[in-house]
């Protein structure tokens, strides 16, 4: 809280502070978009070009700004930049951004051009010099006009095969960085954990002694089979992608996918707490159909009988041992 009282309001900025904030807002943009091109040019190279554009676009924004602010202010510039502005709009990190794919970026971009013809058209709107609000509202017109652009950049830099062949790339990445070991992690969740879960409860009838046991199984799990796809493959010859993603991604739904059916054992009643599991059961399996039918071209009707059938051979084994 005292760090946003401790910012000024955008109403309360001088014309000279609006000038400077805009300038930083250019600079931080021309880098952003530095940023993604140079985390696109090795895999997306057509793409990358599209952005070393749009930040040249931005360095000719900023010198433009830079030079009505001699005219009017002279050389001192006052540093001013979005943090220091109370309401103003954040750029999300770079970071969470690049991790997100091709199609997440672009996206962002065109967020990021939306928020600046905002903002030049609320610094126009506050000033009463003629250059300055002139200035102002061409930027304002050239943000919302980054959309003709950028698509000029990609029509110059990325014909059609080269759009279809950076998508199908940015998808493939995406199956093996995310979707596979996601549905690793899910599938061994799901199914290695059934035979315990129900062979405790049926042993012992006893729904809370049930619960732990799930959730030791599922956590214990999700941290082994994130480790172990992590470990396993370092991602450089395989082209698999991080492997830090993968063993987030497999860990992760390895112990969502324990949990499910571990979680209705924190109803007291057993036999009310084993038909809720078996619900989340078959919807857990028919998750894991989807997701091999949508992702990985398996047809549905296969999916679905290969893991109803692997599944059900777990959850007998587990009933019989718990029963016996």
């Amino acid at each position: 809280m005292r760090f946003s009282l401790n910012r000024k309001r955008f109403k309360d900025l001088s014309e000279q502070e609006v000038l400077a904030l805009a300038i930083s807002s250019e600079e931080d943009d021309a880098r952003i978009y530095r940023g993604y091109a140079e985390t696109l040019r090795a895999e997306f190279p057509s793409s990358a070009a599209i952005f070393d554009g749009m930040a040249a676009e931005e360095d000719g924004h900023r010198q433009r700004l830079i030079d009505l602010h001699q005219k009017r202010f002279g050389d001192v510039i006052p540093l001013i930049r979005r943090e220091h502005v109370s309401g103003y709009y954040a750029r999300r990190p770079v970071w969470l951004v690049e991790n997100l794919g091709l199609d997440r970026i672009r996206a962002e971009a065109a967020a990021m051009e939306q928020d600046a013809e905002h903002f030049y058209l609320a610094a126009a709107a506050r000033t009463s010099d003629a250059d300055t609000r002139k200035l102002l509202g061409d930027l304002a017109a050239a943000e919302a006009g980054h959309q003709a652009k950028a698509d000029d950049l990609t029509s110059k830099h990325l014909d059609e095969d080269s759009l279809e062949s950076e998508d199908n790339r940015a998808h493939r990445q995406f199956i093996l960085t995310w979707v596979q070991p996601g549905l690793a992690g899910l599938m061994d969740g799901s199914v290695s954990t059934l035979a315990p879960i129900f062979a405790v409860a049926f042993a012992t009838q006893d729904t809370w002694t049930t619960f732990l046991v799930g959730l030791a199984a599922s956590v214990g799990a999700g941290i082994s089979m994130g480790f172990t796809e992590a470990a396993s493959d370092d991602g450089e010859l395989s082209g698999r992608g991080s492997p830090v993603k993968r063993g987030f991604a497999s860990g992760i739904m390895t112990t969502i996918g324990g949990l499910g059916h571990a979680l209705p054992y924190l109803i007291t009643d057993f036999w009310t707490a084993t038909t809720i599991a078996f619900v989340v059961v078959f919807i857990e399996l028919w998750a894991i159909a989807w997701i091999q039918n949508k992702y990985m071209d398996t047809p549905f009707l296969r999916a679905a009988m290969q893991v109803v059938l692997g599944g059900a051979l777990v959850f007998a084994a587990g009933v019989l041992i718990g029963s016996g």
